[in-house]
């Protein structure tokens, strides 16, 4: 499967290099990171976005901080500290955790974190592959870019492509940051996959329309009943697919489940910048001054889960069984 990745580790300068998402789908730029502040700050300005990549970019984030000679403590705090709702970078800094002090142990954990993740969504790719068909709807980005392996969501769609499962996605554009626009779309063409952009209002006229056959989304935090949290605007798209009787598929890494939490009223939500939802690339949309509010993410309910896609399988309900089940299974 071909894919463009967030990051690459240059083991000879002690560099983490990041894609600038930002700046994509026009500009391909790449920006040295030399510490775990720089890290830190590269998560939280959305450079690097997407769960996984996330969990990635923190634990070489902890590598940096050995070579860069910063306080470990401090660094991984300041790390956590970078985006709230996403589990998977408290993972990596819990996979970290026992090797400060020790570069080497430092730098082979960080490495195997990655490892995991390429190796998990392989399996994600394919056992979401399987329950996939015709024209498929998705929402936000969980390509490589979004997690430095093969993707989540995305790479399941990619992967059914490949086996002829799909023959069209609907691309949500996905404000107010567009990820779907800039992000999927280039990856989807990239992947050389049919896809229409729609805007993120568009979603239910095609459903009834019935011009979409599934929903297959992301998750950057879930409960251990099947809630979830994902990019603003999941849980609408999930009430519309119930609506049409339309499947809806969430698609995670089980280090994306969250076994502190029961439900997703438990779930932290990031609140971000009201000017990212006022102006677009820096130019006003809307009056000087103007309140505005900008939740990052929603939580989806279990509920409207039609199935829960992770590397062990498809999980259906009863959801809070099935997930303890998959994570005790090592």
């Amino acid at each position: 499967m071909n894919r463009s990745l967030p990051f690459r580790w240059d083991s000879e300068e002690h560099i983490f290099w990041l894609l600038n998402q930002k700046k994509l789908p026009h500009e391909e730029e790449w920006l040295p990171i030399r510490s775990a502040a720089e890290a830190a700050l590269m998560i939280k300005e959305m450079v690097v976005r997407g769960a996984p990549a996330i969990g990635v970019t923190a634990a070489y984030g902890m590598v940096l901080a050995h070579f860069a000679g910063e306080n470990l403590d401090e660094a991984e705090e300041e790390l956590a500290a970078s985006r709230p709702t996403a589990v998977n970078l408290f993972y990596a800094l819990e996979k970290m955790r026992p090797h400060k002090g020790d570069l080497e142990a430092s730098l082979r954990q960080a490495r195997q974190v990655w490892r995991e993740v390429e190796e998990t969504e392989l399996a994600i790719s394919k056992n979401g592959a399987r329950v996939l068909k015709g024209q498929v709807l998705t929402h936000c980005n969980t390509g490589p870019i979004a997690t430095g392996g093969y993707g989540t969501a995305l790479g399941a769609i990619i992967e059914a492509y490949r086996q002829g499962r799909i023959t069209h996605v609907w691309v949500d554009e996905t404000r107010p940051y567009l990820q779907g626009a800039r992000l999927t779309t280039w990856e989807l063409q990239k992947a050389g996959v049919p896809a229409t952009l729609i805007t993120d209002n568009m979603a239910a006229h095609f459903m009834q329309l019935g011009e979409v056959d599934q929903v297959i989304v992301g998750v950057d935090r879930m409960a251990m009943n099947g809630d979830f949290a994902n990019k603003i605007g999941t849980y609408g798209l999930a009430v519309l697919a119930q609506h049409h009787g339309i499947p809806f598929y969430p698609a995670l890494p089980l280090t994306s489940v969250d076994p502190a939490i029961e439900t997703g009223r438990m779930i932290p939500i990031e609140e971000r910048s009201s000017d990212e939802v006022t102006t677009i690339k820096g130019v006003p949309i809307a009056p000087t001054g103007f309140p505005a509010r900008h939740p990052a993410f929603d939580v989806t309910p279990h509920q409207l889960v039609t199935g829960i896609i992770t590397e062990k399988g498809v999980i259906y309900p009863l959801y809070d069984e099935g997930l303890r089940n998959a994570l005790n299974q090592g």
